[in-house]
């Protein structure tokens, strides 16, 4: 099991993006990447879960490659790495942090993205929103977060 965080205020450019799906077209988040804060916090706990490097470790925001880098494939790039060592997802449950930032209509496409990057049925991936009820700067609504758990099983043999 591992769990992942990510946080990030809002500006930079349009649009936010949750777990490859654009949830706010009008606003963006400042970040290296897309600033996608859903598949940040969802690689960061299967990293965990395996044991290996965290994000930063592996995608530094010091490396101009990462600018404006699609968090999607990074995910991908993770589950890879992740199955190289023997490990398979079983379970991903991410929680989006936010004060205005409505994922209740964009739910099931951010578990449809997520599953099929994780190579998951969508039955085994939640997603779920939460706001601070105004409290700190997310209730402040100065940007978005997610906290991500992700559970692993050692990889089937190859057939």
């Amino acid at each position: 099991m591992g769990w992942g965080f990510d946080a990030h205020r809002f500006g930079g450019d349009p649009p936010i993006v949750l777990a490859g799906i654009v949830v706010d077209p009008d606003r963006g988040l400042v970040a290296t990447s897309d600033g996608d804060v859903a598949a940040h916090a969802v690689a960061d706990a299967l990293l965990g879960a395996a044991a290996l490097a965290d994000l930063g470790e592996l995608f530094p925001s010091s490396d101009p490659r990462w600018e404006g880098a699609d968090s999607m494939s990074l995910l991908a790039e993770v589950v890879r790495l992740t199955g190289k060592e023997g490990w398979e997802v079983a379970h991903v449950d991410v929680t989006v942090v936010a004060q205005s930032v409505r994922v209740a209509p964009h739910r099931e496409g951010m578990r449809r993205s997520l599953a099929d990057v994780l190579g998951v049925a969508e039955e085994v991936v939640s997603v779920k929103a939460t706001t601070t009820d105004h409290m700190g700067s997310i209730g402040r609504d100065e940007g978005v977060a997610a906290v991500a758990v992700v559970t692993v099983v050692e990889a089937a043999p190859p057939a």
